[in-house]
């Protein structure tokens, strides 16, 4: 089971969070004294997206071993867990690019 990453990010939030103003939401744009807030409150919210996503697919995994579960509720949940692992590490590449270019200005 997945259970490492509470110790690396202790104040990560498993879970859905339905209508608290995404990206998407249409809520008006944050003020520029809280885009650093906000941004780093958009990262938690999507690590912990991907975390709970990575968690389903592999609580329904284990069920299908029991018998309980159906293959292709396995396929699908290991899927949305692989799309969730893969915008992930997408964004972490880009967040180190940005911080490899902005090491590299001069001063």
């Amino acid at each position: 089971m997945i259970t490492g990453v509470s110790a690396v990010v202790p104040q990560l939030q498993i879970g859905n969070t339905d209508g608290d103003g995404g990206l998407l939401s249409g809520s008006p744009a944050p003020a520029a004294a809280d885009a650093g807030s906000s941004f780093a409150a958009m990262l938690t919210r999507a690590a912990g997206d991907a975390i709970g996503t990575l968690q389903q697919a592999e609580q329904v995994s284990v069920q299908a071993l029991q018998g309980e579960a159906d293959i292709r509720q396995v396929v699908d949940a290991v899927m949305s867990a692989e799309q969730s692992l893969q915008a992930a590490v997408a964004i972490r590449d880009k967040i180190v690019t940005a911080y490899l270019e902005v090491s590299r200005m001069a001063i």
